[in-house]
């Protein structure tokens, strides 16, 4: 569960450039919710995905995780209980290595790091099964650099990495932004699926309002760092997707 409690962040504050990214913004996430962010650019979606993850601090305001205060803990001790998968589809690999390599280290993502990660027949068998969900053909080619590959199929694997260790929470900051549309019906389903088996909390940034409308159990409009609209699983069935297109005419 996410709570976030009179969120705000201001950036260059006192200089002529200041702006107020967020404007005690208040919400709670339920264990299990899917949530969608949609809004203009500038509307404060990606800085309330940053504050929730450590990347950014807050001005004021508290965050809480699965009700443990974490406002002052910072991104990396974060990632206990969040994984994130961003725009670019360059973020969150290590191109020079293997596939089955970044998927070890995926799955020492919340523990020490040792000198030598080991690879072994049952992890290796493991990481192909995954992979193989994806129906890239990519489940016979884990010894290849993960920097040949395309950035469809980079984002496709940077989701199945991202449980390959335990989380509580997946942020997904536009993840298909960069993508053709083959590619993004595929990690849009992957993330659907992932979301539901292993019943994690969610929240998605997305332009795309098909998509929007297509994913998630709730959504949320932002504009000018405040939640203009917040409507839940109920209310999000019976939105048509006209309606979404209105609220940005």
């Amino acid at each position: 569960m996410i709570t976030l409690q009179n969120i705000k962040k201001v950036f260059n504050k006192g200089e002529v450039n200041e702006v107020c990214a967020l404007n005690d913004v208040s919400l709670t996430i339920q264990q299990g919710e899917y949530l969608v962010l949609v809004g203009s650019n500038g509307s404060g979606k990606t800085t309330l995905l940053n504050i929730i993850s450590g990347a950014e601090s807050v001005s004021s305001g508290n965050v809480l995780l699965n009700n443990a205060d974490v406002t002052k803990l910072p991104e990396y001790k974060r990632s206990q209980w969040i994984a994130r998968v961003f725009q670019n589809p360059l973020s969150g690999t290590a191109p020079d290595l293997s596939i089955l390599d970044n998927f070890r280290l995926a799955a020492l993502r919340t523990t020490r790091k040792k000198p030598v990660i080991g690879v072994n027949a049952p992890f290796k068998k493991l990481v192909q099964e995954r992979i193989s969900t994806l129906g890239m053909g990519l489940e016979n080619k884990v010894e290849q650099p993960m920097g040949t590959l395309s950035g469809g199929q980079r984002q496709a694997l940077t989701l199945l990495m991202s449980i390959m260790d335990h989380t509580d929470i997946l942020l997904l900051d536009e993840p298909t932004a960069a993508l053709d549309p083959r590619s993004a019906k595929i990690v849009l389903e992957t993330a659907d699926a992932l979301i539901k088996e292993y019943k994690l909390t969610a929240v998605l940034i997305t332009h795309n309002l098909k998509d929007a409308h297509q994913y998630g159990n709730r959504i949320i409009q932002m504009a000018e760092g405040k939640v203009l609209k917040d409507l839940n699983a109920q209310a999000k069935s019976k939105l048509q997707l006209q309606d979404m297109f209105a609220w940005f005419s």
